[in-house]
């Protein structure tokens, strides 16, 4: 199968830009951002990347932003290395100062961090390297030196759950998510509230694994969750995802005729889904509920290195700017039910449905609809 390429969303994110909503802090945020310590000299910029523990190849989400900070290298000419872009690789928790540490005293003027568990010690350390630009992925830090980079992941998720409920043939899809989070809790609102909105009555099941590098506790939880019925199940797990799909992968191989598909996360994972049956290629990914990290650094990187760089902000993307969207990679999804997503996109970003991103959002908007 040929894969659907996003060729015009990039170039025209890239061509004009993100719409950029500063969501601001808890007491509002600043309007402006503050352009404190390095930037502007196009010549010199440097820029690099902490992962978290679900490492640069998670397939996912930090392999996401590494393309993003790759591709920002070579289209500014930019070499792997110090003075050009880089990432150091975050194998516990432990790791995360001494990473942030190691990059500023490489003397790269952008840092990112990825993932909310890098916010402590990002805020430890932008207090010590005031001169240093420091990006937060999905988390808030309030300092001039910080820009906080957050997603509405909620209403790509919501589009995944329309597309489970309008495609399971058992009325029985799940959820594995990583660790219990602000931001996994986003894309489990988002996804029970589409299913139900298409039809309430279906099952969701829910797995928590407690973790985003432990590909075994996904394939142990996409294995009970295939076995009680589901046919569809949605992970937002980092690498634990990968044992997603090891598990529909493998049912597939048993019986190539197995109902079974996955919905990938953060980045398109079609690829992921690849699997070999008696010479016959097939594929267990259904669609993939992208969140483009790659994208918003690459936008902020170019406004730091333009000498606007929105320190002291929150940046949030969303469908409206494209920041993120649902994949159609693979041809997988009917007809009936891309024409169901679109309307239902148009909704969302016409502000008529407003997907819910919290707990307490999510059950009020179920409890409207009549799930129990």
């Amino acid at each position: 199968m040929k894969k659907k390429r996003l060729s015009i969303l990039f170039a025209l994110l890239l061509t004009t830009g993100l719409v950029l909503g500063a969501c601001g802090s808890k007491d509002g945020g600043k309007e402006k951002g503050t352009d404190s310590g390095k930037g502007g000299d196009k010549e010199s910029f440097s820029v690099a990347m902490v992962t978290d523990v679900g490492g640069v190849d998670d397939k996912s989400f930090n392999q996401s932003a590494w393309t993003g900070i790759k591709e920002f290298g070579k289209e500014n000419g930019m070499e792997k290395g110090d003075g050009g872009f880089d990432y150091l690789q975050s194998k516990s928790d432990a790791d995360y100062v001494s990473n942030l540490n190691a990059l500023a005293r490489r003397n790269f003027d952008l840092i990112f961090g990825i993932g909310y568990k890098l916010a402590e010690p990002i805020e430890e350390i932008a207090d010590q390297r005031k001169n240093v630009h420091f990006g937060l992925v999905d988390s808030v830090v309030e300092k001039d030196n910080v820009v906080s980079i957050m997603f509405k992941e909620q209403e790509s998720s919501f589009l995944a759950g329309v597309a489970a409920a309008l495609e399971t043939k058992t009325k029985n899809v799940g959820f594995v998510g990583g660790m219990e989070s602000d931001v996994i809790k986003r894309f489990e609102a988002g996804f029970r509230a589409g299913v139900a909105s298409v039809d309430p009555s279906i099952k969701v099941q829910i797995n928590y694994t407690g973790a985003f590098d432990k590909a075994d506790l996904g394939k142990s939880a996409a294995n009970q969750m295939y076995s009680n019925g589901a046919d569809i199940i949605f992970h937002a797990s980092g690498a634990t995802g990968n044992g997603v799909f090891a598990e529909a992968k493998e049912r597939k191989q048993k019986d190539p005729n197995a109902n079974v598909w996955v919905i990938g996360v953060d980045s398109d994972q079609y690829d992921e889904g690849t699997v070999k049956v008696d010479g016959k290629d097939y594929n267990v990914t259904l669609t993939s509920a992208l969140k483009r990290v790659d994208l918003a650094v690459k936008d902020i990187a170019t406004k730091s290195m333009n000498g606007e760089f929105p320190g002291g902000t929150t940046v949030t993307y969303g469908l409206a700017d494209g920041g993120v969207e649902l994949a159609h990679t693979g041809n997988h999804l009917s007809e009936a039910t891309l024409t169901a997503v679109n309307e239902w996109k148009e909704k969302i970003i016409n502000g008529e449905v407003t997907p819910p991103g919290t707990q307490d959002e999510m059950k009020k908007f179920l409890k409207d609809l009549g799930v129990k």
